[in-house]
């Protein structure tokens, strides 16, 4: 079951193009998408991208609302959702680790996602925060076409970030967050006729966020919006092919409304939509089997060099024209919208009730699924869990499984010494 896996993992890295994936598909200009050749049901055609473990949601608390983050009240984990969100928090310094379990339904034991995240506020104004995610893919046998074994190794990837965020005005703050990002699924290994090596990257994010406070219904509340465009970076290849793929470039805008009801009790909703900010893939033949001309568009007839048009556009190009580049016209960028809703409880500030739905179209990618959490905080540690319940047929590799993390807060560690001094 591993080897599957890891198969799939690599040929989507090496081959993620509609030529590999839609061989026997084409365009249907009758219903906006692509289809069986000759069909009229649309089959998915989800937005794909190198290292897509970048967009994985890697706290325990936003795992357990949803995948949701951009604009909540926020904790050292904002450094994935929206590193403009740091300079709000009300703790000077703080750590966070989560460990995610990846595929456990499946009992595979070393397939894991790590994340350790903290920062510092400088002063009233500025804060600095790193990051640094590790995915473990375990080991792996590997075989060639024969089944005979061609060695073993251990897939990984791993992301290193540093950012700074500023406040710009009483109610709004910008950040900018830059990373170093490295894939390592099989290299020294071959597929397809083709070396395989590993891949490596820089990126940046950039994110905003607008926070006011004031009453409503008659209880204080904090009203905040945030918007983050993250993973913008240098295309990747894992072959010594010249055309590279996109990283998973995102577009994401959150909304949040906390509201105090009285002393002991807050509750604060959430709504997270991003959308990637990678080319739509586009199939190599229309509905009636011919070429589509814009799949490989040289002189408008299809016939230029075998290479998906859109695999080969620039980074910017890329990034700018995803938001109308769907061969199914507006309808279809629709559906490349993701949802996150949430919704969090606290009592007294030491203990946390959680909950959120995530939401994905059908055609690109159909990933549906409930989430549930809690939150406990004493002293200077805080613990969160989170459990993923699936509402689709389509599988999710965190379907049925506890993730959890822990935050370490250096203020009140400050405080509980001199208090006992």
């Amino acid at each position: 079951m591993k080897k599957l896996i890891f198969s799939c993992a690599v040929v989507v890295a090496l081959f993620s193009n509609p030529q590999f994936m839609y061989g026997q598909f084409g365009f249907n200009s009758d219903v906006g998408c692509i289809t069986n050749i000759g069909e009229s049901d649309c089959i998915s055609n989800a937005v794909i991208s190198a290292m897509p473990f970048l967009r994985i949601a890697p706290d325990a608390r936003g795992g357990s609302m949803g995948d949701l983050g951009i604009a909540l009240t926020p904790n050292s984990n904002a450094m994935h959702y929206n590193a403009s969100n740091l300079v709000w928090t009300e703790e000077e310094t703080a750590i966070s680790v989560t460990y995610t379990p990846w595929l456990r339904e499946l009992n595979l034991n070393d397939i894991y996602l790590a994340y350790l995240t903290g920062y510092k506020k400088i002063d009233g104004l500025q804060t600095v925060g790193f990051g640094l995610r590790f995915f473990s893919l375990g080991e792996i046998s590997f075989t060639d076409n024969d089944g005979v074994s061609t060695g073993s190794g251990k897939p990984r990837e791993f992301e290193l970030s540093g950012a700074y965020a500023r406040k710009l005005s009483d109610k709004l703050s910008a950040g900018l967050t830059a990373k170093y990002v490295y894939s390592n699924l099989a290299s020294g290994q071959m597929a397809g006729g083709l070396d395989i090596s590993s891949a490596n990257a820089f990126a940046a994010d950039f994110s905003l966020t607008y926070r006011s406070k004031g009453k409503t219904g008659g209880y204080k509340s904090e009203f905040a919006m945030g918007l983050a465009l993250t993973n913008i970076g240098s295309k990747v290849s894992y072959t010594n092919q010249a055309v590279k793929d996109f990283l998973p470039a995102n577009f994401g805008l959150g909304s949040a409304l906390k509201l105090e009801l009285d002393e002991f009790n807050t509750v604060e909703f959430g709504l997270d939509i991003n959308k990637l900010m990678v080319p739509t893939p586009v199939a190599s033949l229309l509905s009636d089997g011919t070429n589509n001309p814009v799949y490989d568009n040289e002189n408008g007839n299809g016939t230029g060099d075998g290479i998906a048009d859109f695999r080969q556009k620039s980074l910017f190009s890329g990034v700018f024209g995803s938001f109308s580049d769907a061969q199914g016209g507006f309808s279809e960028e629709l559906k490349e919208f993701s949802y996150s809703l949430g919704g969090e409880y606290w009592y007294d500030k030491q203990f946390a009730v959680r909950a959120g739905y995530y939401y994905e179209n059908a055609i690109k990618g159909d990933r549906q699924f409930l989430t549930l959490g809690i939150g406990l905080k004493y002293n200077v540690f805080g613990i969160d869990l989170s459990y993923l319940v699936p509402t689709s047929n389509q599988r999710n590799p965190l379907d049925n499984t506890l993730r959890f993390g822990l935050i370490f807060d250096f203020a009140s560690y400050q405080t509980q010494n001199a208090v006992d001094e």
